[in-house]
């Protein structure tokens, strides 16, 4: 990246180092017009990391798939849980199989103690970061079916099950705690709907039938989900199936993915200085000038 530079100018005399504020300076010799040198923000190379989110059944894998046929470029996606059940080996899907295990084949992963789980599903997806690592240093998107929001939503959930606003609170305080783990996503998709249409959808595709806690679970899902998106318009995008068709909504999610590229900043861990290096690029930001 290039940096701005200027020519060379005879060095200030005495009186222009000690001319009192507001009062007039004297112009540059030799007819010279005056520069200011203006830091250029560091724009990173690497590809975005965009997650599609919402409830069982709302179809945010099957619009997200039709939305990346047609993108030239296309981005890396990455399973959400429900589709590791025979996935790949390594740490990652170690956790997620004894989740699944303690839940004893709940659809939500619920095993009984909330916040453990909620550690252990921080640590997936801090493993999935790891593991796309290379795939964003090259510049390539990278789409996460489902990501830390999920998690902060049904957690909060099953904290305060009867307390919709205690559930808010907790699910903006576990994204915060997510953050400490890894970098959020730079773009999330809410894909959202009434909450019976994703039931059906949901129960035709997994051919089952929710009981009916499973069901009060999912609209409170649906809901939250709304809610946390509402906190944070600059990092969330909602469709909304009940005022868009199925065409509508792809195309909004192809647009939303090809345009989040633009403008990306460097991502460190967490928990070293803004002095430390990028994870994709390597850039290291400059100290600001005490």
């Amino acid at each position: 990246m290039g940096h701005l530079t200027d020519d060379p100018v005879p060095a200030p005399t005495n009186a222009s180092r000690t001319a009192p504020s507001g009062s007039a300076q004297p112009s540059p010799p030799n007819g010279l017009s005056r520069t200011t040198t203006t830091p250029v923000r560091h724009l990173c190379t690497r590809g975005p990391l965009i997650a599609a989110e919402g409830v069982n059944g709302v179809g945010k894998t099957y619009l997200t798939n039709r939305a990346v046929e047609a993108l030239d470029d296309k981005p890396l996606m990455l399973d959400e849980f429900s589709q590791r059940a025979n996935g790949r080996p390594g740490l990652g899907e170690d956790l997620f199989r004894a989740l699944r295990e303690a839940s004893a084949g709940d659809p939500f992963l619920r095993g009984g103690t909330p916040m453990a789980e909620a550690l252990i599903l921080l640590a997936i997806k801090r493993h999935d970061l790891d593991i796309v690592i290379p795939e964003l240093s090259s510049g390539r998107a990278v789409v996460e079916g489902r990501s830390v929001d999920t998690t902060a939503v049904c957690q909060a959930l099953l904290l305060h099950p009867d307390d919709p606003d205690a559930a808010l609170e907790t699910a903006t305080a576990l994204l915060e705690l997510a953050s400490s783990y890894r970098p959020l996503p730079d773009l999330t998709i809410l894909v959202t709907d009434d909450a019976s249409e994703a039931v059906v959808r949901a129960q035709r595709r997994d051919r089952c039938v929710f009981t009916g806690e499973q069901v009060t679970f999912m609209r409170e899902a649906c809901a939250l989900f709304e809610r946390l998106a509402a906190t944070d318009p600059a990092r969330y995008r909602v469709v909304d199936r009940r005022s868009v068709d199925e065409h509508e909504a792809a195309e909004q999610i192809r647009a939303w993915i090809h345009g989040a590229a633009a403008d990306l900043g460097c991502v460190r861990e967490p928990w070293q200085s803004q002095g430390a290096r990028c994870m994709c690029c390597g850039h290291r930001a400059e100290s600001a000038p005490a």
